[in-house]
């Protein structure tokens, strides 16, 4: 049974719109392969970190409302770390009562 999932991505600030759209192209994508589908996309722009991470000052956040087996979320959280551009990234169910993923 597929769960509604509200992610929140955070891409790195040096992409431009073009490579915003091919690096949410990719996580889209590797949803796809493992069967889930994306509802809806909201960009809400670049925004500063409280502390620099990994040398970063800033990150471009997206938030995705996508549906996935829950069982594939780990394997989901594998292919965002191996394939697309994504800086962090947390996913919480849509009903708010369990966080099931954190920071890449």
């Amino acid at each position: 049974m597929k769960t509604l999932y509200e992610g929140l991505f955070i891409f790195p600030e040096t992409l431009d719109d073009e490579g915003l759209d091919q690096a949410l192209t990719r996580v889209k994508e590797e949803l796809e392969k493992l069967g889930g589908s994306i509802e809806s996309t909201t960009r809400m722009g670049k925004k500063n970190f409280a502390r620099s991470m990994k040398k970063q000052k800033a990150g471009l956040y997206v938030v995705v409302m996508f549906n996935l087996e829950g069982s594939k979320i780990d394997a989901f959280k594998n292919r965002l770390k191996l394939t697309t551009n994504v800086f962090r990234h947390q996913f919480v169910a849509a009903n708010g009562v369990e966080e099931v993923a954190t920071e890449a």
